[in-house]
């Protein structure tokens, strides 16, 4: 039995991480996506609630707040045998606190949260290579010289500002000048003039796309130190990435491993879209951001484990598919030729209705004895439906 005074969170984080882990294999690094969410809640007593910007209905011109939860999670992209995207498997989800007014206590960012659970992850970890992939909103110096430590060791690729402050390496220092040895060199041309100079040297590439496709792209790379007011300066690779197109913007990207190439870069980077597809179906099927307790415990909790119970639902989904093939559930109004979710989460339905472990009948109860098929079609609609 489990001794419930050592058993927490984070036991069950460790676990369903090593879960998720056991599908890769051995030599290949463990991809990790990080992003944090906002769960819509209003009210005075719901404790850790702060007012945010709310990334689905703001523009660039209009701002939409909202009073919610932040949740920073972090989960492992990983490819599965019924379906060529990549799919997000959380295993940790961190509650950002909002920030309090003449709190004794130093306010821990959603970047200060991260640089911990990174931590925690490279204790887990110790023997896998690590990725770490973020978005714009994660791109901060003092991240990426925490995953440059030899203690840590984790490859960061983040989106990057296309003004960042680059620069070149330190010019040697003469023998017996006096004073601090410079921590950088020159600054270089801003990605921005890249962007718009005729003689950029493009190169062309072809990465994995959304949905499983090949794609074209041009790219620029070069080596820099990545520098911002207060911090040491980090060497990283950057990537600047064009649309041959031309219907997507000019994006850029940094990479803490400055031997990876551009297109491992950029197929990283695309591997991150997975973790906002997780959203959006845990809130469609599990009932994430519909909670309406005030405990605070339960606020700590059940987000984490809905954001969990998707991982445990695919990985079911997947040992049960021994073929590989999910059935795939077809509506009027949407075709679809892969297994989603929702289809993995009718086939563990499926599975644990006509289990017979669930049955708790009296022995000489009534009964109707009915067709298997008639049977199978009324589990699969329940399933549905549910």
């Amino acid at each position: 039995m489990l001794n419930r005074a050592r058993w927490s969170p984070r036991h069950a984080s460790r676990i369903l991480l090593g879960l998720i882990v056991a599908l890769l294999p051995l030599n290949s690094p463990v991809i990790i996506g990080a992003d944090d969410t906002l769960e819509r809640r209003r009210g005075k007593q719901i404790n850790g609630i702060g007012c945010y910007r709310d990334a689905v209905r703001s523009t660039k011109k209009h701002v939409v707040k909202c009073f919610g939860l932040k949740w920073l999670s972090l989960m492992v992209l990983v490819r599965l045998p019924f379906n060529r995207r990549v799919w997000a498997l959380p295993f940790l989800t961190v509650l950002c606190r909002a920030q309090k007014k003449n709190s004794p206590r130093r306010h821990k960012t959603v970047i200060d949260i991260l640089m911990i659970a990174v931590r925690l992850v490279r204790r887990w970890l110790p023997q896998r290579a690590l990725v770490l992939v973020v978005d714009g909103a994660f791109a901060a110096v003092k991240l990426a010289l925490l995953c440059a430590e030899d203690a840590v060791k984790v490859t960061l690729v983040t989106r990057l500002r296309m003004d960042a402050r680059l620069y070149h390496p330190p010019a040697p220092q003469p023998k017996g000048k006096r004073g601090r040895k410079p921590r950088k060199g020159a600054r270089q041309r801003s990605l921005k003039e890249w962007a718009v100079r005729s003689d950029t040297p493009w190169e062309e590439i072809e990465v994995e796309w959304y949905g499983g496709i090949q794609k074209k792209l041009l790219v620029m790379s070069r080596v820099a130190l990545w520098h911002t007011p207060g911090d040491e300066p980090v060497a990283i690779r950057w990537v600047l990435v064009r649309d041959p197109d031309g219907k997507l913007r000019d994006a850029a990207f940094a990479c803490t491993n400055c031997a990876a190439s551009a297109a491992e870069i950029v197929s990283w980077a695309v591997m991150r879209w997975s973790v906002e597809v997780t959203f959006e179906e845990a809130r469609a099927h599990l009932g994430m951001e519909t909670q309406r307790q005030w405990n605070s415990l339960a606020i700590g909790r059940t987000t984490p484990v809905l954001l969990g119970l998707f991982s445990l639902v695919t990985l079911m989904a997947q040992r049960l598919a021994a073929d590989g093939e999910i059935p795939v559930n077809q509506s009027a109004w949407y075709s679809k030729e892969e297994a989603t979710f929702s289809d993995c989460l009718a086939m563990v339905r499926r599975h644990c209705w006509r289990s017979p472990y669930l049955v708790n009948s009296a022995q000489n109860a009534e009964f109707v004895q009915i067709p298997s098929e008639a049977f199978d079609h009324l589990v699969s609609c329940l399933a549905l439906t549910a």
